[in-house]
């Protein structure tokens, strides 16, 4: 069924989840928008998004350290009151984070943060290497598009695939906490260490042992 612009308008009005999360509800549920109301509920969004407003100006700095000092995180995560930020929900959720970010390297936390000029760069990039495979110059630009949104996909901490749980974005994983403690939290930013980045090195494979930690091999 096509989703019809109104009708995200109308269920985003009822939930305050954003226009993206509406239109997967509607999606996922035939264009039902009570079954969407359910849907977004279910899966924290609701919830979540109507508390978005809310100050979350507590929390906690949390840093993680791997690999014997070869790998750190720094996050700030901001919530309501500082019971939650002491509580063992909160601390578990943001190691999950940071361990995710050490991971998985994302560069920014929302798209939001990413510059226009990188956008700019990566979508000459697409429409040079599309042209380079032979395609006519207004297919290579209509397959920009769809690049882009790979890019800041795979690079928005965000909108990243939960190492430990693929099934689930970092951004279904901060709904889900939201529901469950009843506060905003927000990921309000992070700095990632890698020793020696940046210095000529032998490579190893330094970066799969924090993947194999993450997913609980290790």
């Amino acid at each position: 069924m096509a989703i019809s612009a109104s009708m995200v308008k109308d269920l985003r009005t009822r939930t305050g989840a954003g226009i993206l999360d509406c239109r997967k509800a509607l999606a996922e549920n035939d264009g039902d928008t009570e079954k969407a109301v359910d849907w977004l509920r279910a899966k924290g969004i609701a919830k979540a998004a109507k508390k978005a407003s809310r100050a979350a100006t507590e929390g906690s700095v949390f840093a993680y350290i791997h690999g014997a000092g070869k790998l750190g995180v720094l996050l700030e995560v901001n919530c309501e009151t500082d019971f939650v930020a002491r509580g063992e929900d909160f601390q578990e959720f943001v190691k999950a984070v940071s361990m995710h970010i050490a991971a998985s390297g994302p560069q920014w936390v929302t798209e939001d943060e990413v510059p226009a000029e990188i956008i700019e760069r990566e979508k000459a990039v697409s429409i040079a290497q599309a042209v380079e495979q032979g395609k006519p110059q207004n297919i290579a630009e209509k397959m920009v598009a769809g690049k882009i949104a790979k890019f800041l996909k795979e690079n928005c901490l965000m909108t990243q695939a939960f190492v430990m749980d693929e099934d689930k974005t970092i951004a279904d994983l901060q709904n889900d906490f939201i529901a469950k403690c009843g506060e905003n939290v927000k990921i309000r930013r992070f700095v990632r260490w890698n020793l020696g980045e940046g210095l000529e090195k032998k490579e190893d494979d330094f970066a799969a042992e924090v993947a194999r930690m993450a997913a609980g091999e290790a």
